[in-house]
């Protein structure tokens, strides 16, 4: 997505909350800008969009050092959506961004108990394979309480006790280097909980630095499989078939 494009789609989507609101709902639309951080690859040079592998789980750090993220290239365009968060504020999702608009980032903590991606292990994961162990294909699926998540309709909730979307986080494409940025998050945002309960597990992790310190000038994508050591694979509970 061009930046101008990017632009346009944040307008839309305030003034199609702004018109057209849930009844009783009162707030922000939650489209929040961080800096703007190029995405460089684990050797960290500057990461192409024509680099990223089909159905992979890539994870990077944003808005802050110690906030993971999925990045994925999925199978097919991903149109604008728009969805809720808990509180029942509606935002529109920008879609995939990319020459063919299959690629999406998301918040990797879940919107339930918060499990994410540690270099220990992730309970967390898209799953692009149909399984034998509970999962449709093409979900990201979290293994702590069987939360499963659509990431090609916004991360939106198909089953399990997740209370709403995992945050997106929103990206920009420039096609002249192929190059991405992260920009912001659109949704509804687990960080501070996220940090009041990791906190200092987060700081060791870090080498002893705040966990809270934002990103600015770029971020580091790598493949779930070379940051987690364990990825737990599971059973999850099927969306409503009604």
């Amino acid at each position: 997505m061009r930046r101008r494009t990017f632009m346009q789609a944040c307008a839309l989507g305030a003034g199609c909350m702004a018109a057209g609101g849930v009844a009783g709902v009162s707030g922000p639309v939650t489209l929040r800008h961080y800096d703007r951080a190029r995405l460089l690859d684990e050797e960290g040079f500057p990461l192409h969009a024509a680099d990223l592998a089909s159905k992979a789980n890539y994870v990077f750090h944003y808005p802050y050092i110690a906030t993971p993220c999925f990045l994925l290239r999925l199978d097919r365009p991903m149109q604008p959506q728009q969805l809720l968060d808990k509180d029942g504020r509606p935002y529109l999702w920008q879609g995939g961004v990319g020459p063919d608009r299959t690629l999406v980032a998301y918040s990797a903590i879940c919107a339930h108990r918060m499990a994410h991606p540690t270099p220990s292990v992730s309970y967390i994961s898209y799953r692009p394979e149909v399984t034998d162990m509970g999962t449709g294909a093409g979900v990201i699926a979290c293994c702590a309480e069987h939360s499963v998540y659509d990431p090609c309709a916004g991360a939106n909730v198909l089953s399990g006790p997740a209370d709403q979307p995992l945050a997106a986080v929103l990206l920009e494409h420039d096609e002249s280097e192929d190059a991405l940025y992260a920009v912001g998050t659109l949704g509804g945002e687990m960080f501070n909980r996220y940090f009041d309960e990791y906190w200092e597990r987060l700081r060791l992790e870090n080498r002893g630095r705040d966990p809270n310190i934002r990103v600015t000038d770029d971020c580091r994508v790598r493949r779930l499989e070379d940051y987690s050591r364990n990825i737990i694979r599971c059973a999850a509970a099927q969306p409503d078939p009604s």
